[in-house]
């Protein structure tokens, strides 16, 4: 039988419950218990795969092709299990199944209503999601006391009962403030908290305090006594110097310890060397490198988390640090290019619209003339293409019928514009859904020997996808007789997945149109983002 523990947040959204409850996740899989995750979303969308990334920061995509909540990848970088459709579930999916069955007469004519329906379809699929682990940990969005969660909280308050004593565990996350004019933590928000979730049915067993520095003894006793938790369950959530060592944090307070007696699981004891091991590195870099992170999303980092965070992953196995400069692209499409030569590097990331393009390719061309190492990741290769076919290929138009749909060489574009075989570009339908029009999901194909691809992949690739627009096949012959290597393309559509200079003209200048970022974690890296960084530190030590 699985055993759940249903993750909480309280005062104010934001503190982390994902790095939390994936760092429990951790622990638990270090003492050999197998772990799942699942992340409850109370918005009505469906999901945020139509949302501003600066509403909702990273969209994170799964193997099977889910457009999920950024705090999937915290847990693919946290615990082994592959996450997938099934791990992400928000109000809007909820209520479009039960409305689904209502139309086809599943309820036999009774009146839907929130309970037992809604709350039932929620502990349905939080049971589907968990199949076949141990422990599943599930996260709760949002913040106690908000309307929207109340009817996620009244399932798993309903489950904790239906799953019967030692089956369910509660852990709630808190906020202690620090008020610099009285000099103390203030426990009231946190006791607060806690009576809102008491007064829906739902007493934690776990207390996790969020502060920025440690609770003393008498505090912790206080928070215990007004929140009926146990003294030794009020476990000091501190700010880290990196989220790698928050698993070893908590297991220091033996929060897996306390969740185990709670769930009544015997288990081996922890091995965390693997964590410490990263948190040591990340500690003492031998080499350093700068790295020009072009963008258009750069005023909120967490729209592009798995990237910067892959960028570590490679810092940890290359034993350096990577220092991320955030440029934004319209400012380099105004200013110039000036700011990008003290970079060791060069990477422009996905995204989508036009806004800021013209800055992104000034930057790829810089990086191609000046020979500095280059990473181009989904619209930062379709960028790379239309940049090489203006400047080296001669077709001074080029450009993506995403951001001009006239244009006299659409060198990217939607499959239905170009796949007639005379190229003729067909204008696109205004309404179309943006929800279901995109490339997504994990997909393979094989990757050309004697290529840069090949010395970082091998001979296939299997990476997944998160884009609407392609490289159009048209022009690829025009483009590899101007010197582009197209180093990897699908096995049906050929189309174009990866691109490169010859090494004899750029020593590392390397795009694709996948999101490899989504493999990556701390444990293991990730070999093209490896390789980025070694070519950095060569770069940088041949000036």
């Amino acid at each position: 039988m699985t055993k759940y523990v249903f993750v909480t947040g309280g005062v104010v959204s934001s503190l982390g419950k994902g790095i939390a409850a994936a760092s429990l996740g951790a622990i638990l899989e270090s003492r050999g218990i197998k772990v799942t995750m699942l992340k409850l979303d109370p918005y009505i969308n469906v999901d945020p795969g139509t949302m501003s990334p600066f509403q909702h920061g990273e969209v994170f995509v799964t193997d099977d092709g889910a457009e999920t909540d950024l705090d999937l990848g915290h847990y693919e970088r946290f615990i082994s299990a592959r996450m997938a459709k099934r791990n992400n579930f928000t109000t809007g999916q909820i209520y479009e199944t039960v409305i689904k069955k209502e139309r086809r007469g599943e309820y036999l004519g009774k009146t839907v209503q929130v309970i037992p329906h809604i709350t039932d379809e929620i502990q349905h699929h939080i049971k589907r999601g968990a199949e076949g682990a141990d422990v599943a940990i599930v996260e709760v969005g949002g913040t106690v006391g908000d309307i929207e969660s109340l009817p996620f909280l009244e399932a798993i308050r309903q489950m904790g009962i239906r799953e019967g004593k030692g089956n369910a565990c509660y852990i709630h996350l808190t906020l202690l403030p620090w008020i610099p004019t009285a000099g103390e933590l203030k426990t009231k928000p946190t006791q607060h908290s806690v009576k809102e979730l008491r007064e829906i049915g739902i007493q934690p067993d776990i207390l996790l305090c969020r502060a920025d520095r440690s609770i003393p003894d008498d505090e912790r006793a206080k928070i215990a006594l007004f929140t009926n938790v146990a003294p030794e369950a009020v476990i000091s959530a501190i700010d880290a110097s990196s989220i790698y060592a928050i698993p070893g944090l908590l297991h220091d307070q033996m929060l897996d310890e306390i969740v185990c007696h709670k769930l009544g699981i015997l288990a081996k004891a922890a091995d965390l060397s693997s964590w410490k091991k990263i948190v040591d590195t990340l500690a003492s870099p031998r080499e350093e490198v700068n790295v020009a992170f072009v963008g258009k999303y750069v005023d909120l980092t967490e729209s592009y988390k798995s990237l910067t965070e892959a960028l570590i992953h490679a810092g940890i196995h290359t034993q350096s640090k990577v220092r991320i400069h955030y440029m934004d692209s319209e400012d380099i499409e105004q200013n110039g290019t000036d700011a990008l030569k003290p970079m060791d590097a060069i990477l422009v990331p996905g995204g989508f619209g036009k806004r800021g393009t013209e800055g992104k390719m000034a930057a790829i061309r810089y990086a191609r003339e000046s020979k500095k190492p280059y990473l181009g990741i989904c619209l930062g290769m379709q960028l790379a293409v239309i940049e090489f076919a203006r400047n080296v290929a001669g077709l001074t138009d080029a450009n993506s019928t995403e951001f001009n749909a006239d244009t006299p060489h659409p060198l990217v574009g939607l499959i239905t514009e170009w796949q007639d075989a005379s190229g003729k570009v067909e204008k696109r339908s205004e309404d179309s859904d943006l929800g279901g029009t995109m490339r997504l999901g994990a997909q393979s194909c094989p990757v050309q020997p004697d290529t840069l691809a090949a010395q970082i992949y091998g001979k296939a690739v299997n990476e997944r996808h998160r884009h609407r627009y392609e490289v159009n096949n048209h022009y690829v012959e025009q483009l590899k007789q101007a010197g582009l290597v197209i180093s990897a393309r699908t096995p049906t559509e050929e189309l174009c997945e990866m691109i490169e200079l010859p090494q004899d003209v750029h020593p590392w200048f390397v795009a694709c149109q996948f999101h490899p970022e989504f493999t990556s974690n701390p444990r293991s890296g990730h070999p093209l983002f490896k390789a980025y960084v070694e070519a950095a530190l060569k770069s940088k030590g041949s000036k």
